[in-house]
């Protein structure tokens, strides 16, 4: 892909960024995991029913099996013919007085269609064990059927119950282990090298000058894919050397199926990165972005097809431009299923000027009323990370 002109590459609007990503963005292949290690991936596989479900009509209270043909009949007690246990085998009821003890997913007993629940019963042992009998409850009417989960009213054998590109949540894994997935197809992760650029930063655990400051922004881009189940990241600080960004900087290309840079992207004489990434090749698809903040980002493909994210430096706008482009591009290449944004009534008004579009710091409200709303949580500056404590996202006025 060729760098488009100046005229296109400097200064887009968010939705043409956003555009410019997905469209240079290599896709990413496919690794077969066993399913106990394949929670909060991203299937890539369509997920078919081993079996019906539920596989045999089964009972969905605790209670007695009996026959809706003796309630026709106002039979009002019934001769315990023994116990249907979850696990076991079907009984049969012997005849229509007669009735099993069932419980909760077991399978409904051969010649019964109804289930008493046993709030609803009252258990006469009776001189011998073997003569107990159930009496219904007084002025109770069950519905015949009542109580019972029919075979295949969830779905039948053979039909789709997962198609690929879903995260793989409870409720899927649950669906896949129904199905029978002992192993499945997820996305593999590519390789990402996380960099973050300048003389100031200092790793905790380290001693740091009173001119320095902890270098946060590189753990908060490899969590952002932690949290979503990435284990293929690695985190580098280099410092304002162009030399030693062009040799580290190309060796982590060379390592790597993607760079995503924190600093060293805006305008100052400290600011190498651009001119760094030229030299290596990286041809520039987009620098700036119509928004604040991370107005500075640039973006860029390789020769070899492997995408760089330039991220400005302040916490706030590499977290926002992480969190609207990079890690969505990077899981949609992946097989990901594009997620639609959600829209939010604000809590109260704002204002700011219209000339770019400006992603604000919100905490959710759930209101009694049935009605969320974002309330602004505007940061200091874009360096105040401290102020996202408490937040649940941004909201994104154009």
């Amino acid at each position: 892909m060729s760098a488009p002109s100046s005229s296109n590459a400097f200064r887009i609007d968010v939705s043409e960024a956003e555009q410019l990503i997905a469209t240079a963005m290599p896709t990413y292949g496919t690794q077969r995991v066993a399913l106990a290690t394949a929670a909060n991936q991203i299937l890539r596989q369509t997920i078919i029913a081993e079996r019906d479900q539920p596989p045999f009509d089964r009972a969905t209270m605790d209670g007695i099996a009996v026959a809706s043909e003796a309630l026709a009949k106002e039979v009002r007690q019934f001769s315990i013919a023994g116990i249907q246990a979850a696990g076991q085998a079907a009984a049969t009821l012997p005849d229509t007085n007669h009735c099993l003890e069932t419980m909760t997913g077991a399978v409904l007993p051969a010649g019964s269609d109804t289930i008493i629940p046993v709030e609803r019963i009252r258990i006469d042992e009776g001189e011998n064990k073997d003569k107990s009998s159930a009496q219904l409850e007084e002025g109770y009417q069950p519905e015949p059927g009542q109580f019972v989960h029919h075979q295949a009213s969830d779905h039948r054998r053979d039909d789709t119950l997962i198609h690929p590109g879903v995260r793989i949540g409870a409720p899927e894994m649950a669906i896949l282990t129904a199905a029978g997935n002992a192993e499945v197809d997820i996305a593999a992760w590519p390789s990402i090298a996380v960099i973050s650029t300048g003389d100031e930063l200092v790793d905790v655990g380290e001693t740091m000058a009173d001119f320095q400051i902890r270098s946060s922004n590189d753990r908060a881009i490899e969590t952002a894919f932690v949290t979503h189940g990435c284990d293929t990241s690695t985190r580098s600080r280099l410092p304002d050397d162009p030399q030693e960004l062009l040799e580290h900087i190309r060796q982590l290309h060379q390592d790597n199926d993607v760079l995503i840079l924190s600093g060293g992207v805006s305008m100052g004489k400290y600011d190498y990165v651009p001119g760094i990434l030229d030299e290596l090749g990286v041809k520039l698809i987009f620098h700036k972005i119509l928004q604040r903040p991370g107005l500075p980002m640039w973006f860029g493909i390789s020769n070899d097809g492997k995408p760089v994210f330039a991220l400005p430096g302040n916490p706030i706008s590499t977290l926002v431009c992480l969190i609207r482009y990079v890690r969505p591009a990077i899981e949609q290449a992946m097989g990901l299923n594009p997620i639609e944004p959600e829209t939010v009534q604000l809590a109260e008004a704002v204002s700011f000027n219209a000339d770019l579009s400006w992603f604000l710091p919100v905490a959710l409200d759930h209101g009694t009323d049935g009605v969320t709303r974002a309330l602004p949580r505007p940061t200091n500056t874009s360096g105040d990370f401290i102020g996202l404590r408490g937040t649940d996202g941004f909201i994104e006025l154009p």
